[in-house]
């Protein structure tokens, strides 16, 4: 499976209009930049937010949430119709040969999920039993995506309740024209925790919906089904309609 790594651009061209955005605005009302770039109001909002944040979720989970936080600006892309290649080839050289020729190319395959799930089907496993063991292993990577999502969308909540709690602490002064710290906490958690949460799980759908096409496929040629039939059934993938996955879905007994 084919996967190419390049900047996203919808998030880095999204960060810089929401930040030339409100910068514009501030400056169109005569204030100054000044007002909004104070290092006390940004080591109390972040600080305090990721110091609250490390106290709500389990470490492991937070780590991985920052990673992916990091990710948010790298887009790595796999294109579907490559991926239904790659399956038909095998699917092609299993039925010409059986699917034991296959041993040697399956080590060399790249991708993991798609590797481990043509071992498994070189190896003789049962198709049911291919999907069991394939379908825990995408649920669990959704459940990972999903604590690591909520732990930015966790952060979001704290930003606006750390920059009360400075206010409190007497920092308006400290910021000067800027009447309350509560919107720059609201600020960071609308323009980076918040939407980088959205983007986390927009890529994790998308990354699903290639391992739904990749098992799918994978079942197909342990069944020993045409490739024909195969690519009729992964081009349905290919469109943009939300993912759904419908377990036992190649639970079918024809043969090309």
């Amino acid at each position: 499976m084919s996967a190419k790594t390049r900047l996203d651009k919808g998030t880095l061209i999204g960060l810089l209009l929401a930040a030339g955005g409100l910068c514009g605005g501030l400056l169109l009302e005569g204030g100054s930049l000044r007002e909004i770039t104070q290092p006390t109001a940004a080591m109390i909002v972040f600080g305090g937010t990721i110091g609250a944040t490390m106290v709500g979720q389990p470490f492991g989970v937070f780590l991985g949430a920052c990673k992916q936080l990091f990710k948010v600006l790298v887009e790595v892309h796999t294109d579907p119709q490559k991926a239904i290649d790659q399956i038909l080839n095998f699917a092609g050289k299993a039925r010409k040969n059986g699917i034991v020729s296959l041993e040697k190319e399956v080590l060399a395959i790249d991708d993991p999920f798609l590797k481990k799930a043509m071992m498994l089907a070189v190896d003789g496993t049962e198709p049911q039993e291919i999907r069991r063991m394939m379908e825990l292993e995408i649920t669990l990577e959704e459940s990972r995506r999903d604590a690591e999502t909520k732990v930015l969308e966790a952060a979001g909540g704290y930003a606006p309740t750390v920059g009360i709690i400075g206010a409190v602490m007497g920092l308006i002064q400290v910021m000067k024209h800027l009447e309350n710290i509560e919107e720059v906490g609201k600020g960071i958690a609308n323009l980076i925790l918040l939407p980088a949460a959205a983007k986390i799980k927009a890529k994790a759908h998308a990354q699903q919906r290639i391992a739904e096409l990749t098992l799918e496929g994978v079942i197909g040629i342990s069944e020993g089904l045409n490739p024909k039939l195969i690519q009729g059934k992964l081009e349905a993938y290919t469109d943009q309609r939300p993912s759904t996955r419908v377990k036992g879905a190649a639970n079918s007994s024809s043969r090309g």
